[in-house]
């Protein structure tokens, strides 16, 4: 085969391939029989008609397009190594040039490239601190109402009171009979139908009601609600105060943390400090991520992109679906078709995705950094807990030992993953700092992802909290919503 490579703008290949048309003759014939077992030849059995006979009957253009077809079947991978191209994804016959001697055209989707730039220049302090005193106390008193109880009060609506209400309003979206309200101090962007309506109730008795005027913003996710002045009546049904439980080591004791007040201060601190520099790394990662991206040039095709915005998607469908809705309601409650969905808010989201996995893989690759033993036992067992605690019965997995095995070899390869994600933010962030140290070379087997088979009884390992994505680019800290 003689092959021109041309190399095209969009981060594809034209490959001009020249086949020997001895070659072509051999797949012709291979074509004639082929449809000689399919076409009926008067006088012969299926596939025993001679070529010349197979011709006359179902023509030489059929032929030849059957040729083809076994041509590019077989060939198609040789093509692609003897082009030494890599591609990410099937390529397509473009054209047919010339049939005498046969050329034909492919456009092919080659593989992202990247090329980091000087990235062991890029410099961003790491100046998280840990929090006050007050935001452990903050922590504590949290917690605390995670474990409180309630009891109905006759007298006026408090910040920290539990609230039973109706609201009523012209706008059937702002309709809702035995609404549970919690009563916080600070508003919250998940509070329903805005941020602070609640404390818009204290003073309110039970049997009470008040009119609240609120104009909603012209960019407010629910069409009827945009730039609209309403009226919304409260009506109050039931006042419960909250009860807060004692500090002291009876609460420590039922909350699990130990058997002492010490032993809960000690372990809300840990988790506060944890979320904390948790909270900062989230922020700190993508701008470091951001600083290396100006310095590299990345290239991948379309099809790259388009598939990372299918992943986009499927983790939009998981979140809604938890809350009984599927994606195409969720376009009609944003007033948007999948299409303009996906092109003004699923794409922008993919692209950064997408680049920051392809700044992480590539930093593994150059750093040659290796999984250990520990951190992916710690993340892989990390992870059957969770599942366990989720109520996954792992003895009922649907296939029996063959879907448990299934199961176990992708809850590893998705603990690899995390594990060499973290090895990769790790080296930036010891390079931004000015610390960095060139991992020394391994000389024990590259570790096999394939072998962890799930135990009925998961191993009680110390959790780690599970990156909020799973691809690189997510657990870099980044929390992308595509409303989403």
């Amino acid at each position: 085969m003689n092959i021109e490579k041309q190399y095209q703008d969009d981060h594809s290949v034209k490959l001009i391939v020249e086949i020997d048309q001895e070659k072509m003759n051999t797949y012709k014939r291979r074509a004639a029989t082929k449809l000689s077992v399919r076409s009926k030849v008067p006088g012969f059995r299926p596939g025993k008609a001679p070529y010349d006979i197979v011709v006359r009957t179902v023509g030489e253009s059929a032929i030849t397009e059957q040729a083809i077809d076994l041509l590019i079947d077989a060939e198609y991978s040789n093509i692609l190594k003897e082009a030494d191209v890599n591609p990410s994804a099937a390529g397509s016959l473009e054209s047919v040039e010339s049939l005498e001697p046969p050329k034909l055209t492919f456009r092919v989707p080659l593989a992202p490239e990247v090329d980091l730039g000087d990235y062991h220049s890029v410099r961003l302090p790491y100046e998280w601190k840990a929090p006050e005193e007050k935001d452990i106390e903050a922590a504590i008193e949290e917690m605390r109402q995670s474990y409180a109880t309630t009891e109905n009060v006759d007298r006026a609506i408090e910040i920290g009171d539990y609230v039973l209400l109706d609201v009523n309003s012209e706008i059937t979206e702002l309709n809702r009979t035995g609404f549970a309200a919690f009563i916080r101090s600070e508003d919250r962007d998940t509070e329903w139908p805005y941020n602070g309506f609640a404390k818009e109730l204290t003073g309110l008795k039970t049997g009470e009601n008040k009119v609240i005027q609120h104009t909603f913003p012209e960019d407010w996710e629910v069409e009827e609600l945009k730039d609209k002045n309403v009226e919304i009546t409260a009506t109050i049904k039931t006042v419960r105060g909250v009860i807060l439980p004692d500090l002291d080591d009876e609460l420590a004791k039922k909350t699990g943390a130990g058997e002492t007040l010490e032993d809960l201060k000690k372990a809300v601190k840990e988790d506060t400090e944890k979320r904390s520099q948790d909270a900062y790394d989230d922020i700190y990662f993508v701008e470091l991520i951001e600083k290396v991206k100006e310095g590299a040039t990345i290239k991948f095709h379309e099809h790259t992109l388009e598939h990372e915005g299918e992943h986009v998607l499927s983790d939009l469908s998981n979140r809604i679906s938890q809350q009984g809705m599927d994606l195409e309601t969720y376009f009609k409650v944003r007033s948007t078709t999948r299409e303009q969905f996906t092109e003004d808010e699923v794409k922008p989201v993919a692209k950064k995705r997408l680049e920051r996995g392809l700044i992480l893989d590539e930093i593994v690759r150059k750093e040659s950094l290796q999984i250990d033993n520990d951190a992916l036992d710690v993340e892989y067992n990390s992870t059957l807990n969770a599942l366990a605690m989720q109520g996954m019965d792992f003895s009922k997995i649907r296939g029996g030992k063959k879907g448990q095995k299934e199961l176990s070899q992708a809850i590893a390869r998705e603990a690899a993953s995390r594990v060499m994600t973290r090895k990769a933010l790790d080296m930036l962030k010891s390079i931004a700092m000015g610390e960095y140290k060139p991992v020394e070379e391994k000389t024990e087997e590259t570790l096999s992802i394939e072998e962890p088979i799930i135990n009925e009884e998961p191993v009680n390992e110390e959790p780690i909290e599970e990156p909020r994505e799973e691809t690189a680019a997510q657990d870099s800290g980044e929390q992308e919503n595509t409303e989403a």
